[in-house]
């Protein structure tokens, strides 16, 4: 059985002529027995900046005690990661989606370059979950993720904290509105320990998204970081994943058409992170499934909301694991056929096997009946009109408007948007417009939350609209428009907006407009002229010449 579950590893232990690996591998304590076993690399994404990845070590242990326990050798690798929270609202924030990339191109090139025979990925942040389903994807040996588990809340006067009201209290200091003993009490409490950000933010999302394309045992990432369930569930993790190479069980026959549909209506059913969007586009071209933008409108359209998660609701990842879990939302989405039940999963079961056994707790409210969801459609919807042809994505999750109209506040980077905030220069019905910030003119795409936060905590959150070709924080609530393409370093009409344009939002017809003639629209972009590139050397300006547009997913060609 061995021989046969090592068709790709005997390549560099087996035969006389491989004793020069053999020779390297039994430097670092492996055996012949360890060798003859078939290999198993495990992905881990640890590192020890941010509390979203640092217990990994912990679980990629318990992960190779299953692997040995079935069978198997593993040999685990790292890789790269970027803690967005620290690095919010700074130049740092630019590596984040570029490490998308990196993640899953370093996990092929170990997994290739060892002949690896399966492989376990663990992640925790929000980059690391995408990169490394993109990476089980392109390589397609048999293998599965497993999320590292949500954060505990802080607790401050009775209330549960997440990362996001940090954000929103640096706004409100800002304003004069809290004291500074106050955003340091809450700077103090509301990351108790290891663990990716509490809400239903990007982390938690794409742990949903990964249960539901059955590349993630349901059930396994839902259980918070620091709880010992979770050393089981990675145990298990290994185990399972020796099943897969058994059966040749591969993440092609995984993450399907049907799955990726799954995936999207978790997202607006948990009303989710925008992020999913680009995260979902870039994973299914790794698996070379066929997907547009504009299935996200369509298949939100159709899922009711029903998880009263932050930011746009009451409560915390933990709170969900408590009421009954992702396998809960699966349910409930599958009682009414909303998902597709015969997709398959790791685990060898279909999604609506896996979710047949749900147990509910009495008396939960964070997953609402389908009778009753807190709205009829989902999270996601796709805006296009003269400002975003390609499309761009607004999250209604909560009770946004459905229709703004105001004035453009323009500005060419994050900081100078976020300045005006601070200063009290955004007012009532104002379009906060931040572009030459999308894929290729950050480079890198930044996350807005520390702008978006500020708006909230300054009480403008109910009043104020934005768009960018940047990316939105999972954190992030209110009426805003991320993702607009093409953006403004290729020549987009965002690129023509000048201070005081009107724009209009308007939901229910799926429309982001300026107000001004096509005729002037297209005179000031025969006028405009390509900004110098922000970096002319390295990694940024490698994937500033080679990455697609947001509404393709921001992938590199």
């Amino acid at each position: 059985m061995a021989e046969n579950l090592k068709k790709r590893s005997s390549v560099i232990t087996d035969g006389p002529d491989r004793a020069p690996s053999r020779a390297m591998l039994k430097s670092i304590g492996f055996t012949d027995e360890d060798l003859a076993r078939p290999i198993v690399g495990v992905a881990n994404t640890w590192i020890e900046i941010g509390p979203c990845n640092f217990h990994l070590r912990r679980l990629a242990a318990k992960i190779k005690e299953g692997i040995r326990a079935a069978g198997g050798t593993p040999m685990e690798f790292n890789t790269v990661s970027i803690s967005d929270g620290i690095s919010m609202g700074a130049e740092g924030m630019k590596c984040s989606l570029i490490s998308r990339e990196v993640v899953a191109d370093s996990i092929e090139l170990v997994a290739r370059g060892n002949h690896f025979d399966a492989l376990v990925c663990i992640s925790g942040c929000d980059k690391t979950n995408p990169g490394v389903v993109m990476a089980l994807a392109r390589l397609d040996i048999p293998g599965l993720a497993l999320y590292g588990g949500s954060i505990a809340p802080g607790r401050l006067t009775g209330q549960d904290l997440t990362i996001q009201d940090v954000f929103e209290a640096v706004g409100a200091y800002g304003r004069g509105k809290i004291s500074a003993e106050r955003l340091k009490a809450i700077e103090d409490t509301a990351c108790p320990g290891a663990g990716a950000c509490g809400g239903q933010f990007t982390a938690n999302t794409m742990s949903t998204v990964m249960e539901f394309l059955g590349i993630s045992p349901l059930g396994s990432n839902g259980i918070p970081a620091m709880v010992a369930e979770k050393d089981e569930a990675a145990f298990n993790a290994g185990k399972l994943v020796m099943e897969l190479l058994r059966k040749d069980l591969r993440p092609s026959r995984i993450i399907t058409r049907k799955a990726i549909e799954n995936a999207i209506a978790a997202v607006a059913a948990t009303g989710g992170s925008t992020n999913a969007v680009l995260h979902l586009l870039a994973i299914a071209r790794e698996a070379q499934v066929k997907l547009k933008i504009d299935d996200f409108d369509r298949v939100s359209s159709r899922t009711p909301l029903i998880a009263d998660l932050k930011p746009g609701g009451r409560f915390v990842a933990n709170d969900l694991y408590k009421a009954g879990g992702i396998q809960l939302v699966a349910k409930r989405l599958l009682e009414t056929g909303l998902v597709h039940a015969d997709a398959l999963t790791v685990t060898g079961k279909t999604l609506g096997e896996a979710a047949r056994d749900a147990q509910e707790t009495p008396g939960q409210e964070v997953v609402r009946p389908l009778s009753k969801p807190l709205k009829t459609t989902g999270g996601l919807v796709i805006l296009k009109g003269n400002l975003a042809p390609e499309g761009c994505v607004v999250k209604v999750a909560g009770h946004e408007r459905m229709l703004h109209r105001g004035p453009a506040r323009v500005f060419n980077r994050e900081e100078d948007a976020f300045k005006a905030v601070q200063q009290g220069k955004i007012k009532a019905n104002d379009v906060v417009v931040i572009r030459y910030e999308g894929p290729k003119g950050g480079p890198g795409m930044r996350e807005m939350l520390a702008v978006t936060a500020a708006l909230v905590g300054a009480g403008l959150g109910d009043s104020v609209a934005l768009l960018t070709d940047g990316r939105f924080s999972g954190a992030t609530h209110g009426l805003m428009a991320g993702h607009v393409a093409p953006e403004a370093a290729s020549g987009g009409p965002i690129a023509a907006l000048r201070s005081g344009d009107t724009i209009v939002f308007d939901i229910k017809k799926r429309r982001l407009d300026v107000e001004i003639t096509e005729k002037e629209r297209k005179a000031r972009l025969r006028q405009w002229k390509a900004p110098k590139p922000r970096y002319e050397t390295g990694v940024m300006a490698k994937y500033a010449k080679l990455v697609s547009s947001a509404s393709e997913g921001a992938v590199t060609r």
